[in-house]
């Protein structure tokens, strides 16, 4: 009994002096106003995830066709793109790569730049044998569903930063 309090001890002492903590919540600007979400298709899915998350972060979600003092997060691009990695001896490819890559930059509400326009790709490889592709589309689709959420979160990480260094 005593070993194992030690040895939970000993663990919490190592992890918090070699500098580990939990990452901080999202954090908005206090003065950042309706946020209105653009893309090129408006029934994107990537949109209205980031509508979602933005507004569990505590922004307030302007509608579609408003006007007036709004911030803009436009994602100015998205492309999906299945490449072939390796291919069998009837030359059937069967592994692939799933690329998921958005342009995207966040104004405020006069103009000013808050996030600058960049670019995040992301990437998984999934396996589709051709003689037996009962769940290759499946699996597919899936990893499509966990990119976008991956994309999600990964521009959400990158406006905090960015408004965060902003603040400071």
């Amino acid at each position: 009994m005593i070993r194992r309090l030690l040895l939970a001890a000993v663990l919490v002492l190592g992890l918090s002096a070699c500098g580990f903590h939990l990452r901080d919540a999202l954090t908005l600007p206090p003065d950042l106003g309706p946020v209105r979400v653009t893309a090129g298709d408006p029934y994107s899915p990537l949109r209205q995830s980031l509508e979602r998350a933005l507004g569990h972060a505590g922004a307030t979600i302007a509608p579609e066709k408003a006007e007036g003092d709004l911030t803009t997060l436009a994602i100015r691009s998205e492309h999906w793109a299945s490449t072939p990695l390796s291919i069998d001896q009837f030359g059937r490819a069967q592994e692939y790569t799933l690329r998921y890559a958005v342009v995207f930059a966040m104004s405020d509400a006069n103009g000013d730049v808050l996030v600058p326009q960049q670019s995040v790709e992301l990437s998984r490889e999934y396996v589709s044998v051709p003689s037996d592709s009962t769940g290759s589309d499946t699996e597919a689709e899936l990893l499509a569903r966990e990119l976008q959420r991956e994309m999600t979160a990964s521009i959400l990480r990158r406006i905090d930063a960015a408004t965060r260094v902003a603040r400071q």
